[in-house]
């Protein structure tokens, strides 16, 4: 008897075309490539804090989209990041 077993999951075409990417680049086989990809997500979710965890994909309101948008229209940098900019020199 295998100590493996399969499963199935949509995915988007965008995240198949990372996959078949990073397979290709690396030569790696895809299960293998998951598998991996799969255990360290599982396990940064079991040991770090959920408010440290970045998703990949953000959801945001019409509200809140008018805000950023707003934000990102005034071009006028905050002192926070003109900290962080200025720390490289």
């Amino acid at each position: 008897m295998s100590n493996e077993t399969q499963i199935s999951a949509l995915i988007s075409h965008t995240t198949k075309a990372l996959l078949d990417q990073r397979v290709r680049a690396t030569g790696v086989k895809k299960s293998h490539l998951i598998e991996q990809a799969l255990r360290h997500h599982l396990q940064a979710l079991q040991e770090l804090p959920a408010d440290v965890i970045v998703h990949p994909k953000l959801v945001v309101t019409r509200k809140s989209g008018k805000a950023i948008l707003k934000q990102i229209a005034s071009g006028r940098p905050n002192q926070v990041l003109r900290d962080l900019m200025r720390d490289g020199d």
